[in-house]
């Protein structure tokens, strides 16, 4: 079997994995898994190296992307006006589409548009980006370019209790930047790493905010801590990237970031520093990003099962 067969079968591998979490209700793991088979088929589609597939097979696998972040967006979102259920999901699964991907010629079950997606880069490959667009700041100011909406809204919900144990819920309640009204499409994203900077918990993104006063980003948002407080390892954080989209350069840029130690946990308001990027998760080489009294202000709430 070759290479790119592989490939596919372990995507509708995980594709059935995740539809059968749904249907027996663990969404939680079926959020997860939906999501990081997204961003496995984003990573093929954004591969300029990759000639395994064509631009029309790109695009098909752009658009299953988007069925599963629309179904993982309204698993997330129980009022969602847009429902897209498990049933419109699985038609991707009787269609044969994904198993059949290189064969495929049929019309796309949905009428559904590739999510525009987040630039994926290379060690320092943004930062480099970052000198350029220092020069054209102003020129991208106004453009009146359209650009499709983009969804980066992954919040999971809470676990559930456990007696004895802890849970966190984070409220992301605004960013202090000087330039806040200028950042466009501006979200979070929010991991929870080891000392070693790997992931423990799934990576989370806010909705994209849209209230911006002065020089604050308002969010008012809250994010679920995929993990009991009691299960978090010592040296453990909790990061927030802040991101924003560039429309000169057409990918979305993580502008700085902060977190949270574990002794910072407990209830009530936090207000925390802002760093240079690129995000430093094994905290080593800290840079603030301005000396101007400027934050992230979270408002923690645990919810202890007696």
């Amino acid at each position: 079997m070759s290479d790119v067969n592989k490939t596919i079968q372990k995507w509708h591998a995980s594709f059935k994995k995740g539809t059968d979490f749904d249907s027996w209700g663990q969404l939680v793991e079926a959020i997860d898994e939906y999501q990081i088979l997204a961003r496995q088929l984003q990573k093929e589609v954004q591969s300029a190296n990759s000639s395994d597939f064509t631009e029309e097979q790109k695009k098909t696998l752009a658009k299953i992307a988007t069925c599963l972040e629309m179904r993982s967006a309204s698993l997330q979102c129980t009022q969602s006006k847009e429902e897209f259920n498990l049933e419109d999901l699985k038609k991707l699964e009787t269609s044969k589409l994904i198993r059949n991907v290189l064969t495929y010629n049929k019309e796309f079950p949905f009428d559904v548009q590739p999510v525009p997606l987040r630039k994926i880069f290379a060690p320092g490959e943004e930062e480099n980006l970052e000198l350029e667009e220092e020069e054209d700041a102003t020129a991208g100011a106004g453009s009146t370019e359209a650009f499709p909406p983009r969804a980066p809204g992954t919040l999971l919900p809470r676990l559930p209790s456990e007696p004895g144990m802890t849970l966190l819920t984070i409220r992301i309640e605004k960013i202090g930047l000087k330039d806040a009204g200028q950042c466009i499409d501006p979200y979070m994203t929010i991991s929870v790493k080891d000392v070693n900077g790997v992931d423990l918990n799934p990576v989370q993104d806010t909705p994209v905010a849209t209230r911006k006063e002065d020089t604050y980003i308002h969010f008012s948002v809250d994010v679920e801590v995929q993990r009991h407080v009691e299960k978090l390892p010592k040296g453990a954080a909790i990061f927030f990237e802040f991101k924003h989209y560039k429309p000169k350069k057409r990918f979305t840029s993580t502008k700085c970031f902060a977190f949270m130690e574990m002794d910072e946990i407990k209830p009530g308001p936090i207000v925390i520093e802002l760093y240079k990027k690129p995000t430093d998760f094994k905290r080593k080489k800290l840079q603030l990003l301005t000396k101007k009294p400027l934050y992230l202000h979270l408002h923690q709430t645990l919810h202890k099962d007696s």
